[in-house]
C-alpha cells in the first residue's frame, strides 16, 4: 500500500529537480553537449531576473530592484551568451518560447524592445509566429510595457495576483492592492488578443472558504483563458520562511485540500477543463490564439534553450543552468558572476544533471503521469523499446491506493500531485536533493 504522507511535499514542475544539479567537470562544450539532438522543435526560455519586490512565499532566481546600471549590464551580456549559445546549435528552431524571472516587465518599455530585438537577432527565431508567452505583475503591467508586448507578438500573458484582497496579499508577502491588480487586469485586456492567465494561490493565513471564493469570483470576471491555482510553500529563506511555518502541519494540509477541492468543482461549472493540479483552461478556448508554427513541441522529448542568469536547458541527456540561490546575497554574488563572465565562457555548460536511460524514462513518465490526459503508454514504448509497467512496477501500488486508473491520475491522484511526483523521485536524483545546501 501507498504511503504518500502529506499531500503537500513539493511541485516537480522538472525533473530532475534544480536542486540535484551539481557542478559540472570538466564543463562539457555547448556544441557537444547538442551534437546529434534533434532541434527542429525547441523551447526557448529566456530569464530576466529582476522584480519590483520580492514576495514572501518566492524562492525563484531573482533579485528585487537593481541598479538601473545593472540592467543594461544584464541585457548586454544576455545577447553575448545568446551569440554563443546559437552558435554552438546552428540548427535550432523554436516551437514555442516564454520570457520569464523575475518579472520580465521590470523592464521598461525600451529595454523590453531592447531585449526582443537581441533574442530575434541573435537566436534568428521570430517570435511573432510561435506560441509566445511573457510573465508580468499588477505594478509593471502598464500600456506602454504591454503594447511592446503585442507588438512582438505576445500570445500568452500571465499575471501573480495570487489574491484579490489586500489582507490575504500581505499575509503572502505581496504588498499590493485591489485597484492596482484591477487597473492591470484592466490594461491587459484592452491591450489585444493575448490570451491571460491569472495565477491564484491557495492556503494563505487567514484565508477562509469564503475569501477563497471571492478571490475565485474576482478573477472569473476578467474570463481568463487559463488560470492556475497554487497551494502555499514555505520554503527555507524566503521572506515568509524566515518567520517560519514549514513544519508539517496535518489542519493546514486539510484546508489546503478542501480549497483546492471547492476550486475544482467551481471551475468545472464555470466551463474550464483541468489540465494538471495547477492549471485550468477554459474550454474551446485556444492555448495560443495568435501563434501558428508547422512544428509542434513536446515537453516529454523536445530540447529546451535556456538564455540569461536563472535559465535551465534540457538535453535528452544533459539538462544544465549556471548556479543557483535564493538568498539576497548568493542571488547578487551569482549575477555579478555572470556579468564578469568572457563571452567565450558561454561556450560551456556550468552545472547540471546527466540523465541516463532510466532517468530518461522516469522523466518522461513524471512529466506525463502529472498530466490530467497522463500517460500515452504506445509513445513510451515507441520511445524506448520497453513498456510503461515493465519499466515502473510502481504504478500498481498506486492503482491499488486509488490515486492511478490505467496510465492517468484519478481525480484524487490529480489532489495528489504534489506528494505522487516526489514519492516517484529515482533514488539517485532524491539523493542528489538531499544534499543539496539552500543558500
Amino acid at each position: 500500500m501507498v504511503k504518500l504522507g502529506s499531500p503537500y511535499q513539493g511541485y516537480l514542475y522538472a525533473y530532475p529537480h534544480k536542486t540535484a544539479y551539481r557542478p559540472l567537470d570538466p564543463r562539457p562544450r555547448l556544441a557537444d553537449v547538442w551534437a546529434g539532438e534533434d532541434t527542429a522543435n525547441l523551447f526557448l526560455y529566456v530569464h530576466v531576473p529582476y522584480c519590483e519586490m520580492r514576495c514572501g512565499f518566492c524562492n525563484l532566481f531573482t533579485r528585487a530592484n537593481p541598479p538601473q546600471e545593472q540592467v543594461g549590464a544584464y541585457l548586454a551580456q544576455l545577447r553575448r551568451q545568446a551569440r554563443r549559445v546559437t552558435a554552438a546549435i546552428p540548427g535550432a528552431r523554436f516551437a514555442r518560447a516564454a520570457i520569464g524571472g523575475g518579472t520580465p516587465t521590470y523592464l521598461t518599455a525600451a529595454e523590453l524592445t531592447e531585449l526582443f530585438d537581441l533574442i530575434e537577432a541573435t537566436t534568428r527565431a521570430d517570435l511573432r509566429t510561435v506560441p509566445l508567452s511573457v510573465e508580468t505583475s499588477p505594478a509593471t503591467a502598464t500600456p506602454d510595457r504591454l503594447a511592446v508586448l503585442r507588438e512582438r507578438g505576445a500570445t500568452r500573458i500571465s499575471i501573480g495576483v495570487q489574491s484579490f484582497l489586500d489582507l490575504e496579499a500581505h499575509a503572502a508577502g505581496r504588498p499590493q492592492r485591489r485597484a492596482e491588480v484591477e487597473r492591470a487586469l484592466d490594461a491587459i485586456r484592452a491591450s489585444g488578443p493575448a490570451a491571460l492567465n491569472i495565477d491564484l494561490i491557495y492556503g494563505i493565513p487567514g484565508q477562509t472558504p469564503a475569501t477563497w471564493d471571492a478571490s475565485l469570483d474576482a478573477a472569473l470576471r476578467w474570463g481568463p483563458e487559463e488560470l492556475y491555482l497554487y497551494p502555499l510553500y514555505v520554503r527555507p529563506l524566503t521572506g515568509l520562511g524566515r518567520k517560519g511555518g514549514d513544519e508539517p502541519d496535518p489542519a493546514w494540509d486539510a484546508q489546503r485540500l478542501e480549497l483546492y477541492r471547492r476550486a475544482v468543482e467551481r471551475l468545472a461549472g464555470e466551463g474550464y477543463e483541468q489540465l494538471s493540479m495547477r492549471q485550468f483552461r477554459r474550454a474551446g478556448g485556444a492555448e495560443h490564439p495568435a501563434g501558428e508554427h508547422s512544428g509542434e513541441y513536446c515537453c516529454q522529448d523536445d530540447g529546451m534553450v535556456g538564455l540569461g542568469c536563472g535559465a535551465r536547458s534540457y538535453t535528452s541527456t544533459l539538462h544544465y543552468s549556471f548556479d543557483y540561490a535564493v538568498s539576497v546575497p548568493h542571488v547578487r554574488g551569482i549575477l555579478d558572476d555572470y556579468l564578469a563572465r568572457p563571452e567565450a565562457d558561454f561556450d560551456l555548460a556550468e552545472v547540471g544533471f546527466a540523465l541516463d536511460g532510466g532517468e530518461q524514462r522516469r522523466r518522461w513518465l513524471l512529466k506525463s503521469l502529472l498530466r490530467a490526459e497522463g500517460v500515452d503508454a504506445a509513445a513510451y514504448a515507441a520511445r524506448f523499446g520497453t513498456t510503461l509497467d515493465e519499466d515502473f512496477p510502481a504504478l500498481d501500488r498506486l492503482r491499488a491506493a486509488g490515486y492511478v486508473e490505467g496510465h492517468r491520475l484519478t481525480a484524487e491522484g490529480l489532489a495528489h500531485s504534489d506528494a505522487i511526483g516526489p514519492w516517484l523521485i529515482s533514488t539517485g536524483v532524491r539523493a542528489a536533493m538531499t544534499g543539496h545546501v539552500t543558500r
